[in-house]
């Protein structure tokens, strides 16, 4: 007969020790789950047994097994479960210092244990004898026989990654599950003092990795994250169907509360931010969205007896120029990931734009959301769920998260550019923040001059036209506006004054400085000649020429003084009150705005710039040239 078996917490601080309740004696062999490494073999005692944890032990997901092995294998939902007889648990760092963590879902295997028999499993939500809450002082409640995780945790393994392993329910900010942590002495990533639950535990690493199939997040876990990623974490979700459904965790985690439905759900009327129903329905009405960038609402997902059509399945390539293709080869569109996409995905809500895909933001999608790769899956309505695929990236206050929007991702990893992209993946959000990376953000094109209005980005190419497109991270393309003959410096005042509305101003160079007024230029005076750069600051036209002279103009004054040099400028920015300059050799240099007849000296910032023209907005240096890709970054 099988022994049944559970843990009495699904994660242990190394040095510590951890319960398990049985139904009799056995004998036990405890294995690291991912590389089979066998570290303690014995007898454990019934109905309670102690299991002491080594400090040596790394942390890692391990498997306890008591008794004799029993068949398990790969499956479809439903068939071969976790034995009774086998305990997962997680091992974490009692001194977080790993850069990954490596979130385990203990709650999605949870709410799939004992599928299918009535009143034991949260799962479906069109079972009438679905249960309400369920218990993890129960066996079962391992990997689902996909073993959707296994494929990335072995793989990191193999790979020597430094990471650190947690249960989902670590995660969780209104739990007290890390007394046990050796926190109070640490500083947090962000230089202040430890913090306390999911947050505190967060904020010792750098990257959190969402792994596989976690679709059951309570409140506590959401906010966390979230908060982690604003205050500078990043996260990579290798996971698809993410954030679906929200729970509550009581008895101090070990009980696991999902109504799918607020007319049942008595916190509808206490609390209606922690009603068990999906995250994006009312009355909690938080899509997901803003958590991952993406939703399973448009997502797809194949079932049951159709799983396997998951196998026929690639993404397209839409942003191949972005750092997170860097090294696989891949030009955009291209097929990658045959295999990958599965069972279910998730998706972003976007509109083509000149062939390029741009989130709409219409389903929660932050407006920072870049697309990277896309899987048109709208045939699989007849196999579960039609809807799409949405490979993609944003950031959130200080953070960057990456989605691969995808439960199957783990096992895709012989392909040798998902094994890549996940290397990139990895190796930037784990590194040391480091603000001088430049991030492609559109192709190449010869342009001469940059400046932004609100939201959109204009340029003016070598042949004379004026470009715009939208000021965002996707690789959109350029659409002509109308001519731009002989500018060659682009600006934006920030305020209307003396006279002169917000607009967009060039200046030429022949000498005249321009309005731009749809659908062409107004003069609205003279400029000094031979102008190759055009900057608003304080009030005033700037203007920098080829023999390194800097010209200065305010608003509604009747003309042009000497500023003292250039700086051997090429090009001329403006941001927040302060004059930037590209000079021959690509430096970026800076001051503040000189008094008349006043020549201070410029700054260089130090950092080489892409491109031969540039301009400086909200923030952010966006620069281009000849044969060079647009680019942005921090400033």
């Amino acid at each position: 007969m099988t022994v049944r078996a559970y843990a009495t917490s699904t994660s242990c601080v190394q040095g510590a020790s951890l319960g398990f309740v049985l139904d009799r004696p056995a004998p036990v062999v405890v294995t690291d789950a991912t590389d089979d490494r066998v570290v303690f073999e014995g007898c454990a005692s019934a109905p309670r047994w102690e299991l002491d944890i080594p400090t040596g032990w790394r942390s890692s997901l391990y498997r306890a097994r008591f008794g004799p092995e029993e068949p398990w294998p790969f499956g479809l939902p439903g068939s071969a479960p976790c034995p009774d007889n086998e305990v997962h648990f997680v091992v974490r760092q009692a001194v977080p210092s790993s850069p990954v963590l490596v979130s385990v879902p203990f709650t999605t295997w949870q709410a799939y244990n004992r599928a299918g028999e009535p009143g034991q499993s949260i799962y479906w939500t069109e079972s009438p004898t679905r249960a309400a809450r369920v218990t993890f002082d129960r066996p079962g409640g391992g990997p689902p026989p996909e073993r959707w995780e296994e494929g990335l945790m072995r793989w990191l393994r193999r790979g020597g990654y430094d990471v650190a392993y947690c249960s989902n329910l670590d995660l969780d900010d209104g739990l007290d599950l890390h007394s046990d942590l050796d926190l109070h002495s640490d500083l947090d990533l962000h230089g202040g003092l430890g913090l306390h639950g999911g947050l505190g535990l967060l904020s010792r690493h750098r990257l959190l990795i969402v792994n596989g199939h976690d679709e059951y997040w309570s409140l506590g876990m959401r906010d966390a994250v979230e908060e982690f990623v604003r205050r500078g974490g990043n996260v990579a979700f290798f996971s698809g169907n993410t954030c679906w459904w929200q729970i509550r965790l009581e008895d101090g985690g070990r009980t696991m509360v999902c109504h799918r439905d607020a007319v049942t759900d008595p916190m509808t009327a206490a609390d209606p931010r922690q009603t068990t129903v999906e995250w994006s329905a009312a009355p909690v009405n938080r899509p997901e969205n803003a958590l991952t960038g993406v939703s399973f609402r448009a997502g797809a997902g194949a079932w049951g007896p159709h799983m396997p059509r998951m196998l026929e399945e690639s993404y397209t390539t839409r942003f191949a120029a972005h750092w997170v293709f860097e090294g696989t080869g891949l030009t955009d569109g291209d097929k990658f990931g045959e295999g990958c996409l599965g069972y279910e995905t998730d998706a972003a809500e976007f509109a083509e734009v000149g062939g390029v895909p741009r989130a709409t933001g219409g389903d929660g999608t932050p407006p920072s959301f870049v697309i990277l790769a896309t899987a048109d899956l709208r045939h699989w309505s007849a196999y579960g769920q039609g809807g799409m695929a949405t490979m993609g990236v944003f950031t959130s206050g200080l953070g960057t998260v990456f989605t691969a929007a995808t439960v199957n991702w783990g096992n895709g990893l012989h392909d040798p550019v998902v094994d890549r992209i996940t290397r990139n993946v990895i190796d930037r959000l784990s590194a040391t923040a480091d603000g001088g990376r430049w991030d492609v953000i559109g192709p190449p094109a010869d342009l001469r001059a940059l400046a932004v209005l609100g939201r959109t980005l204009y340029a003016v190419s070598a042949d004379g036209t004026l470009l715009a497109r939208e000021l965002c991270g996707q690789n959109l393309p350029w659409r002509p506006v109308g001519p731009a003959e002989g500018v060659r410096g682009l600006a934006v005042p920030r305020e209307a004054a003396g006279g002169l509305a917000v607009g967009l101003y060039g200046v030429t160079h022949d000498g005249r400085l321009l309005h731009h007024d749809e659908p062409g230029w107004r003069e609205v005076g003279p400029a000094p000649e031979s102008a190759v750069g055009l900057a608003v600051a304080d009030c005033t036209f700037w203007v920098a020429t080829s023999s390194g002279e800097l010209w200065r103009q305010p608003f509604g004054s009747g003309g042009w003084e000497p500023a003292g040099s250039s700086g051997g400028a090429v090009a001329l920015g403006g941001m927040n009150g302060r004059l930037f300059a590209l000079d021959s050799e690509g430096r970026l240099l800076t001051r503040l705005p000189p008094p008349v007849r006043d020549d201070p000296e410029w700054e260089s910032r130090a950092e080489a710039v892409p491109g031969t023209t540039f301009t400086a907005h909200a923030g952010l240096v966006i620069a281009a040239g000849r044969g060079t890709p647009l680019r942005w970054r921090h400033i």
